[in-house]
């Protein structure tokens, strides 16, 4: 780990892999908006995204030297985030697709008692900006509307990176799936630990190229039998 060496209550927690053409930008714009802890998980990155993050003092790095899958580098911040005390934790995108305006207004409303705050690109006040590839909230409406059918939430947005957690909730959760899919695992550890989960809204930001799933993913139907998948195994796990 490098770079700044403050341990506070609060933790803004960033994976990114191969987005020096952003990282720098959207890491200003969280210090306009939060002066606490930020750590980045730099997922293997082959670009100059390693060298971007070494010229800053103002952030901690974990660096894999491959790249290990976006739930990975998510599980091992927030473990190490758990390890260093931290109480609460904001994880957004390095791509430039999440406001980091947002991250007070998260943390407001961690306060009113809540576990898990997850932004929504889907509730009525979402701004949109861009035009998504048609598949995408396609398939994000597909699962959440199973999520919603197993646990009679009002979910509407299951896949925004976008979100805030009270630590101590999510104690002995095994949030082990590498890929995309990971938030379906904590989604089913939240049901069955009748966690205090709600959405607050955050804009819908696309742009001409957006990111890839990898390997044969981008395909819709494809990526949609692979989240069905972690989550039937999801709630088999966390059955009691």
């Amino acid at each position: 780990m490098s770079g700044a060496q403050r341990c506070a209550g609060d933790l803004v927690l960033m994976p990114v892999f191969n987005e020096a053409s952003s990282v720098a930008g959207v890491l200003d714009a969280v210090r306009r908006h939060y002066d606490g802890e930020i750590l980045v998980v730099n997922d293997g990155s082959t670009d100059e995204t390693t060298a971007v993050l070494a010229a800053r003092d103002d952030v901690n790095v974990i660096a894999h030297p491959t790249n290990l899958g976006y739930g990975r580098a998510l599980s091992e911040g927030v473990a190490v985030a758990r390890c260093r005390g931290v109480a609460r934790v904001v994880t957004m995108d390095c791509d430039g697709q999440h406001e980091p305006a947002h991250i007070p207004q998260f943390l407001k409303v961690l306060d009113e008692g809540w576990d898990i705050v997850s932004g929504s690109r889907y509730l009525p006040e979402s701004r949109q900006l861009g035009e998504p590839p048609k598949s995408r909230p396609e398939v994000n409406a597909s699962i959440t509307a199973e999520i919603n059918r197993v646990t009679g939430w009002e979910l509407t947005d299951a896949f925004c990176g976008f979100k805030a957690y009270r630590l101590a909730s999510l104690d002995g959760m095994r949030l082990d799936e590498p890929g995309y899919a990971m938030p379906l695992q904590l989604w089913a550890y939240a049901w069955r630990r009748e966690l205090r989960v709600t959405e607050i809204p955050v804009e819908r930001i696309y742009f001409e190229h957006d990111r890839s799933f990898g390997e044969d993913l981008d395909d819709p139907e494809r990526r949609h039998a692979y989240y069905m998948q972690v989550w039937k195994s999801a709630l088999e796990e966390t059955e009691w």
